[in-house]
């Protein structure tokens, strides 16, 4: 019952400060560390036993590197390839370099400062995504390079964990060091070998494809975690690599498989209730009674985590010449520490102790706090920005900077933005395009971005991005445009239209809903809150009336039907 009672508690508690944490706009992460500290053996109250949590956390760490390798596109590092990687490797050196002078003042060893450096380096995969996600920054130039540095961090890392073994295990007590390394190096080798084996000639394909055919839903689960498992001990066992490492191959094989989709919106799930389990078995290490003793390491690991971290960041991304705004953007976003960060240091200071368990303490209070205030702050960052710059602590507005990796496709012409790529942006900008007027197109849905590239239109243009997002708007020439149609009765009008004027108050805006309930009420809303801009809102439900109606007078042979009808429509919409 042991087994039991710790996982009904356990997940029990970190569902309720789970849920707390997402209520409060922050990440569930650090409910779940919380929990954690709740249910530890150094708290008062309710107790789980620590080392069954640990067993299932060893299950939770290869699932979640599972996770992280279907997740890993090495197209996202390849398109922002110049910052992430120049970028993360700056970060990592720079962060790692510091943290072991700092440390050393505490009388660490300089491995010791270095391996615990280069744990605090890297920032949480999880809590970016999410964050990114959030604020709707994902799909942005911002969010791909935030997200390809972290790509690249994980790579890092993966290169750490695999390496720790090799220089604090075995060869550690090994005299021939030489014979060890090579041995080792070249067990790996086999490992991945072996990998690129079963991924080329499609062996994961086949077993999912015999088991998609012939199996329920829980057996193609099943399935999937048995392969993630499987070829995790495999490497650890046969191949003398981490556990972690073969997770993470597992998962990219996996995630470059004919069933990626399907095991990510039924298989995913799983690993995420254990990585659960990983966070709640890190909180439970947390001890109050220590932070006294460790308060230094605290204050070195908030100064490296809060100030060096997105410097570093900021500066590298502007030494590139991208925009200011892209640089604090992104060195807000990597100002905090998660999963690979405990990761690391449980292996550094538990398995091998390289560095004192108190380190790991002073961490998990360190990432509580960083996760919450990244979320935060990246929350109202753009309003903090737009005090600053009124404040004159930019030379310029940073909000007209246009990024780099989006290219300015219309510049100095007059032509028209529509939002949306669905039946009713096509009708206009077909009758616009026979006009000789120039069309530009924001649309979210890569595949209709393609779609509108493969017609080779010179006056069809598309940007991929989301419209609510300036430099997206910046990039389809807001500044220089005509009119914004916001075609798609689904897209955040609101949010547009305020980042549209903002950029362009002389910009005139055309916006389609449904119903002539919904235009009434749009603008109405928008007339006392925007009452400067050009806003012409119009309905399915009041366009088909007029269609109709002019149907009807031209039955009837009125040749001044235009007037009437626009009259009639006009008492409509003002009802």
């Amino acid at each position: 019952m042991e087994l039991l009672s710790t996982l009904a508690i356990g997940l029990a508690i970190a569902l309720v400060f789970g849920v707390v944490a997402q209520k409060i706009k922050i990440s569930p992460i650090v409910g779940y560390l919380i929990a954690g500290i709740i249910v530890s053996p150094n708290s008062p109250g309710i107790s789980a036993d620590y080392n069954v949590v640990k067993e299932c956390a060893e299950v939770g760490i290869i699932l979640l590197m599972f996770s992280v390798g279907m997740h890993f596109k090495l197209s996202d590092l390849i398109a922002v390839k110049k910052i992430a990687i120049c970028g993360a490797i700056s970060q990592i050196a720079v962060s790692t370099l510091i943290s072991a002078v700092l440390v050393k003042f505490l009388g660490w060893s300089w491995t010791a400062g270095i391996v615990f450096g280069i744990s605090i380096s890297v920032a949480s995969t999880v809590v970016l995504t999410r964050v990114l996600s959030d604020n709707k920054t994902l799909n942005t130039p911002t969010g791909h390079t935030a997200v390809g540095w972290l790509v690249m961090e994980d790579i890092f890392t993966i290169l750490v964990l695999v390496l720790l073994p090799i220089f604090f295990g075995e060869i550690g007590n090994n005299s021939n060091i030489g014979f060890v390394l090579l041995k080792t190096v070249g067990k790996l080798i086999l490992f991945i070998g072996l990998v690129g084996i079963i991924w080329k000639f499609n062996i994961i394909d086949k077993i999912l494809m015999l088991i998609a055919t012939n199996g329920t839903r829980e057996l193609f689960i099943l399935s999937t975690i048995v392969i993630a498992m499987g070829i995790a001990i495999c490497a650890s066992e046969m191949f003398g690599a981490s556990i972690a490492l073969g997770a993470f191959l597992a998962g990219m094989v996996v995630g470059k498989s004919n069933f990626s989709l399907r095991v990510t919106s039924e298989a995913i799930s799983i690993t995420d209730i254990f990585a659960v389990l990983f966070f709640v078995s890190v909180g439970m290490l947390f001890n109050f009674a220590k932070i006294s003793t460790s308060w230094e390491l605290i204050i070195i690991l908030f100064f490296i985590v809060l100030i060096v971290k997105p410097l570093v960041a900021i500066l590298v991304v502007k030494y590139l010449k991208e925009p200011t705004k892209k640089a604090i953007y992104i060195g807000v976003a990597l100002g905090q520490i998660g999963e690979f960060s405990f990761l690391l240091a449980s292996i550094a200071s538990i398995k091998y102790n390289i560095f004192p368990q108190q380190a790991y303490n002073a961490m998990i209070l360190v990432s509580i706090v960083t996760i919450t205030l990244n979320t935060v702050i990246y929350h109202f960052l753009d309003d903090i920005l737009k005090f600053l710059t009124k404040k004159g602590f930019f030379k310029t507005n940073i909000n007209y900077e246009i990024d780099t990796q989006m290219e300015n496709i219309v510049k100095d012409t007059r032509h028209v933005i529509i939002v949306g790529y669905g039946p009713v942006g096509k009708v206009i900008s077909n009758i616009l395009i026979k006009s000789k007027i120039i069309v530009v197109f924001i649309e979210s849905n890569i595949e209709n971005v393609n779609k509108i590239k493969d017609k080779n239109i010179e006056e069809l243009k598309v940007v991929y991005g989301d419209a609510t997002m300036k430099e997206v708007l910046l990039a389809s020439g807001i500044l220089t445009s005509e009119a914004l149609i916001i075609s798609s009765t689904f897209a955040p009008a609101e949010e547009i239209i305020e980042a549209a004027t903002e950029l362009n108050s002389k910009i005139k805006i055309l916006m389609n809903t449904s119903y002539i309930k919904q235009a009434k009420i749009f603008r109405k809303k928008n007339n006392e809150n925007l009452k400067d801009i050009d806003l012409r809102v119009h309905s399915g439900e009041g366009s088909a009336a007029l269609t109709l109606a002019k149907e009807v007078f031209d039955i009837f042979n009125l040749n001044n039907f235009k007037e009437e009808v626009n009259n009639i429509y006009n008492e409509i919409i003002s009802m």
